[in-house]
């Protein structure tokens, strides 16, 4: 039996986490802290005698778009309907325009009948990747006084549906998340964000006007990280074709995918210039 539906507790979101890990979602080391921050009541968990039994984030960016994710089920209560009840329960007369959501494939079905309809597939690409630090004059790092200049760049750019300034100050501002920006007439024309993860390392979000841009991005932000040689992700929107050039240019093989679904009018994103996605979770 279920005892209650409720918005998680800050506390109560290290399990969900943990549950992403074992999902392979391979979850970053500060995705927790900077998820809840971004909407801190966008998390809900259903919870009967054992304690949290299904969980589901639905973060909301603004009046007008807002994010699913974090979708899971304890694995004993898989099958019984409770993480349906949950989704709907959350989702219920949502008022928001837009509600997006990267899904597994096989679910692409249930998520159709809730209204929400398929705009792409996403590839996450893996591998074992080692790069130089490129020689670029232009090169520089972000730091948290830039939000407001990334924040618009992506808006004027079309690279995200809304403004998200809070998501960006903690993605920018975390331990051990690493920023780099190349300079251009709106103070960058590209920026990209690497951060260690239960496994390697993840490059999200990588924008760039044009694919040498994006391969000089994506080669400073792997010559930053702390374990050289060790395992890299990259989250590509399929329809970017260079996109997936980069990535199986440095020897990276695709691992995993999901359905970018919408329910509501799509965002019209500039996905030439998306390289790789922030986050599956949070868009």
């Amino acid at each position: 039996m279920i005892d209650k539906i409720r918005r998680l507790k800050p506390s109560e979101f290290a399990l969900a986490v943990e549950w992403a890990a074992k999902e392979g979602w391979n979850p970053g080391h500060a995705d927790a802290e900077v998820f809840l921050n971004t909407d801190p009541e966008g998390f809900w968990g259903a919870f009967d005698k054992k304690g949290m039994a299904a969980v589901i984030s639905a973060v909301q960016y603004s009046s007008d778009f807002g994010f699913v994710g974090f979708y899971i089920c304890r694995e004993d209560r898989r099958g019984s309907g409770l993480g349906y009840k949950l989704w709907q329960t959350v989702l219920k007369d949502n008022p928001l325009k837009t509600i997006g959501l990267d899904g597994v494939v096989d679910q692409q079905d249930n998520y159709r009948k809730s209204g929400f309809e398929f705009a792409h597939r996403n590839v996450r690409y893996g591998g074992i990747v080692n790069a130089q630090s490129p020689e670029n004059d232009d090169l520089f790092d972000l730091l948290i006084d830039d939000i407001a200049v990334i924040n618009a760049f992506e808006q004027t750019c079309k690279l995200f549906a809304e403004s998200r300034i809070e998501f960006l100050r903690g993605w920018i501002g975390a331990e051990n998340h690493t920023a780099i920006a190349l300079k251009g007439p709106m103070g960058l024309r590209g920026y990209g964000v690497i951060r260690p993860c239960e496994e390697g390392h993840k490059v999200g979000p990588l924008f760039a006007p044009n694919p040498k841009d994006a391969k000089v991005l994506f080669d400073a932000l792997l010559a930053r990280r702390a374990d050289q040689g060790g395992k890299v992700f990259l989250d590509v929107p399929e329809p970017n074709q260079a996109a997936i050039e980069l990535a199986s240019s440095h020897g990276m093989q695709p691992e995993f995918e999901t359905a970018r679904m919408y329910k509501g009018p799509a965002p019209a994103l500039d996905l030439d210039m998306t390289f790789g996605i922030s986050s599956f979770e949070l868009g």
